[in-house]
């Protein structure tokens, strides 16, 4: 069996999370690092004589996001993002709900309840970390009014949800 440094095996053991882009995961990557206070390339991988892409286009972006890791590709046309798969920024301000939800709607598509589609397809939600304890109160009549206060809007908004 064979055996791998611990730096190895942890890399090994984390999950990363793969987004298949046509031809934008080069401008997509700069986009979401620009838009993350926690971002970095870590590596970027260039189709060379063989390969579905032009010599020299990028195949591959590996990067992180407020240490979470993900992996761009440029596949091709085969395949799209769909809302089914998101990935939910947990914000602490409502300051930080605005920057996350301004950036990454913009170009894109304001959905209910937190939910957005970016400019390329990806959907994330922007959520306050408060919420999750306003919709489980123990005062049900409480929680209910949160969740129909939630349901209300597209760029949740944590003063209102309080007030709820």
């Amino acid at each position: 069996m064979r055996k791998y440094s611990k730096e190895v095996e942890r890399d090994m053991e984390k999950i990363v999370s793969n987004l298949w882009f046509d031809e934008q995961a080069e401008e997509a990557v700069g986009f979401y690092v620009s838009v993350f206070k926690e971002a970095v390339v870590k590596n970027v991988s260039r189709y060379g004589e063989t390969g579905r892409g032009e010599k020299g286009k990028v195949m591959t972006i590996s990067y992180s996001l407020n240490g979470h890791d993900f992996m761009a590709i440029n596949g091709g046309p085969h395949f799209s993002f769909t809302p089914a798969v998101s990935f939910s920024i947990s914000c602490e301000t409502q300051a930080e709900v605005d920057h996350y939800w301004d950036q990454l709607s913009e170009g894109g598509e304001p959905g209910q309840c937190g939910w957005l589609t970016d400019k390329y397809g990806v959907s994330w939600q922007v959520v306050p970390k408060i919420l999750g304890q306003l919709m489980q109160d123990q005062n049900p009549e409480k929680a209910q009014r949160v969740t129909t206060a939630m349901l209300g809007m597209k760029k949740l908004d944590i003063a209102q949800l309080k007030q709820a």
